[in-house]
């Protein structure tokens, strides 16, 4: 299936009317649905499910650690200078994790994909790096063309490090700028120099990684337009594969660590509409597609042309090219999403080293998707957040339903986005338009069957 390419459109009235908190849905249900009340034998009878199918894999390793501590961040962290008291512990615990579950999977299913995230994976040193590495390809097979990724802090890094992760054998590679204004990098408490970052970009092209990846934020403290249209040109002059620029979610209640934000210093509503709206005409006017949401790639990227294809998937690390593989997470905090069955590790260090001492699977939280009205939404929400479409004849036919009485209530709550013209529901498609893109979460929410008792607070907004 070729789908169009047609870009984004901006419409700064229609994104103010529509734009409430929704779930980001790198999964559905949403990870908010996790429940601390569950069976752990429905994570190992989907396991064994997966093993019948010959499902391929994907693993996610988290590494929890930071040198200091980022006050934008919303991550599960552990900032903490004392390296030789907590990595090695650590990853003893983590060498666990990896044992209890490896065995129940069966040996035939190829990794195709694997990334390594945080936290900060490069508090690890690089024979710490090497034993994890080892402990994985110890217990899995990985395919020959597997995706094998890592996130690094360019503050934490220099030329050799970068090099050795290359060979080691990553070949995707992620870091994050957030913003070049040394203002703005002052209030959030990531300094790092316009001519590191240059530096660390040069490694990595040295290193020639297939695909590197920066981060970007916008609604930072002090940014404005005109600093941010500078920190998009020498985003642009780094000429990465990948961009991610994501909306800064200030929730100084759920974080701490942002409360040392003055909320004062923040843009204005207005200023970060006008941000978005230069980022976006920035940026595909310098040759990058917008995949989705937060994220755009060069044409000849994975991303963008598994997107052409109709072949574009999501999942708890975001959008990726990899169909139908289950992805099992390792570390505290990690989640694990199986066919039917998503679990999330302990999110305390404590919990989880207890849980391996006890020879426990170290789970936290678990949602089964029970009822087949759960695949099925799970299907719609993905296609219309992957591909902007999706074929009402196909869903019908593969599910034995009629989509528009299905659907009824859905389409009713459908029908603002298409009288305001964000999408189009069609006899046969359904399709969000160019100006409905950067909404195709609040899309996408119409058919989120948990929407209707969720309370929305619990989410940020999409711009």
């Amino acid at each position: 299936m070729e789908v169009s390419t047609q870009s984004v459109r901006f419409d700064a009235q229609l994104l103010q009317k529509h734009n409430h908190p929704t779930p980001r849905y790198t999964s559905y249900p949403p990870a908010t649905e996790l429940s601390s009340d569950f069976n752990q034998q429905d994570f190992y009878e989907a396991i064994a499910r997966g093993n019948a199918k010959k499902t391929p894999l994907s693993l996610y390793c988290h590494i929890p650690f930071c040198e200091s501590a980022c006050y934008f961040c919303g991550c599960n962290v552990i900032v903490t200078q004392l390296k030789d008291k907590v990595a090695n512990p650590y990853l003893d615990y983590l060498f666990e994790n990896i044992e209890q579950t490896a065995p129940l999977i069966d040996g035939d299913r190829l990794v195709q994909q694997m990334h390594w995230g945080g936290g900060t994976p490069n508090y690890l040193n690089p024979e710490q790096l090497e034993r994890l590495w080892n402990k994985l390809h110890e217990h899995f097979t990985f395919a020959e063309d597997a995706e094998i990724s890592i996130e690094v802090n360019p503050r934490y890094i220099d030329r050799d490090y970068i090099l050795f992760l290359r060979k080691l054998g990553f070949n995707r590679i992620s870091f994050g700028i957030q913003d070049f204004n040394p203002v703005v990098q002052e209030a959030i408490n990531r300094v790092q120099p316009e001519e590191l970052l240059f530096n660390v970009m040069a490694w990595m092209r040295e290193a020639d990684f297939e695909s590197v990846n920066v981060d970007l934020i916008y609604g930072l403290p002090y940014q404005t337009l005109d600093t941010f249209r500078d920190t998009i040109a020498k985003t642009i002059q780094l000429n990465p594969d990948r961009i991610a620029v994501f909306n800064f979610a200030y929730v100084p209640w759920m974080k701490p660590v942002q409360k040392r934000i003055l909320e004062e210093t923040l843009p204005s509503s207005e200023e970060k509409l006008e941000i978005v709206h230069m980022t976006i005409d920035e940026l595909t006017d310098n040759g990058y597609v917008f995949i989705g949401m937060d994220h755009f790639a060069k044409p000849g990227d994975e991303l963008a042309i598994a997107q052409r294809k109709g072949e574009l998937h999501r999942n708890f690390q975001g959008y990726t090219t990899k169909p139908d593989s289950e992805l099992f997470g390792f570390g505290v905090t990690a989640i694990s999403m199986l066919h039917d069955v998503y679990v999330q590790n302990y999110k305390g260090l404590k919990d989880f080293y207890r849980a391996i001492e006890e020879k426990q699977t170290p789970i936290e939280k678990l949602v089964k998707l029970a009822e087949p009205d759960n695949l099925l939404r799970r299907e719609v929400i993905m296609e219309l957040m992957c591909h902007f479409r999706l074929d009402k004849r196909e869903i019908s036919q593969k599910h034995g339903i009629d989509f528009d009485t299905y659907f009824a209530l859905d389409l009713r709550m459908l029908q603002e986005f298409e009288e305001d013209g964000l999408v189009i529901n069609g006899c046969d498609i359904i399709e969000v338009t160019p100006s409905g893109r950067l909404m195709v979460r609040n899309i996408a929410y119409c058919f989120d069957a948990y929407s209707r008792e969720r309370k929305q607070q619990r989410f940020s907004k999409s711009i």
